[in-house]
């Protein structure tokens, strides 16, 4: 049986919103989410264009900054935290503790273009993380075997075709090691020709790995296979949660129905 201790890590969300509020403008995309993302589960975000997916990711990359509410990563405050009954920004350096934790592939690749596709992988961990050079290059190249690239591995993005540049993008996240891997639509840039090889790549690394994965896209199929939980947004709320089986074929929702008859 394990200790408390042990038992209380095992129990702590990977993720956890608390009221979180975003605003844009008069625009309020996020209106006091409350949910949480348990360690090493694989959640998928649905819902209509606008609806908060993106702006979820982009908060926890800390790419946006929230106006209410707190953010934990493993349990942890992560942009703010309370001191007595106050809401205050934490430091760049306590958030950047937390930020190493969290990786995450966009739609588009933002590949270094002068770099080689190696030297894009070896960045991070060399200069963020403080790794050897040859620690970095080894993790780099059982990556780029991970996602079928070995050969390219001296090769410049721009001699690669979108799909090459996404799967390099999938092993640059992965080379940082982290805990919670974001997907921000990655197959959305890509000709229909080529998302298979990158929802193959992503989807061996759900099933090989312990990585909790929170992902935003409009591939259903994915979705369905990879996810243990789907969660449908629509107006900065969840409206609707279950596994994907349920969700899929027999969603209770009239906007959760409506939506997927109008994707699927």
């Amino acid at each position: 049986m394990p200790s408390p201790a042990t038992q209380d890590a095992v129990d702590t969300p990977a993720i956890e919103f608390r009221g979180v509020v975003k605003q844009f403008g008069d625009n309020t995309v996020l209106d006091g989410l409350d949910f949480t993302v348990a360690k090493g589960d694989r959640v998928t975000l649905i819902g209509p264009s606008g609806s908060g997916k993106t702006t979820i990711l982009r908060l926890l990359m800390t790419l946006e900054e929230s106006d209410g509410g707190l953010i934990f990563v493993d349990g942890e405050p992560y942009t703010h935290e309370m001191r007595g009954d106050k809401r205050v920004a934490r430091s760049e350096k306590q958030r950047g503790l937390v930020r190493r934790r969290v990786g995450m592939v966009f739609q588009q690749f933002n590949l270094f273009p002068n770099m080689t596709v190696l030297e894009n992988i070896i960045e991070a961990p060399i200069h963020v993380l403080g790794w050897p050079k040859a620690k970095a290059v080894d993790k780099a190249e059982h990556l780029l075997e991970l996602v079928g690239l070995s050969d390219k591995r001296d090769a410049r993005p721009t001699q690669l075709s979108g799909g090459q540049q996404q799967r390099v993008a999938i092993a640059r996240a992965c080379a940082m090691e982290p805990d919670i891997m974001l997907l921000d639509e990655v197959t959305s840039a890509l000709d229909p020709e080529l998302v298979a090889d990158v929802l193959g790549v992503l989807r061996n690394i759900a099933e090989t790995t312990d990585i909790t994965m929170l992902i935003v896209t409009h591939e259903m199929q994915f979705a369905r296979e990879v996810s243990n939980r789907v969660l449908m947004f629509d107006g900065g709320k969840i409206i609707e949660e279950a596994d994907p089986e349920t969700i899929f074929t027999s969603p209770e929702n009239e906007r959760t129905q409506e939506f997927l008859r109008a994707v699927l």
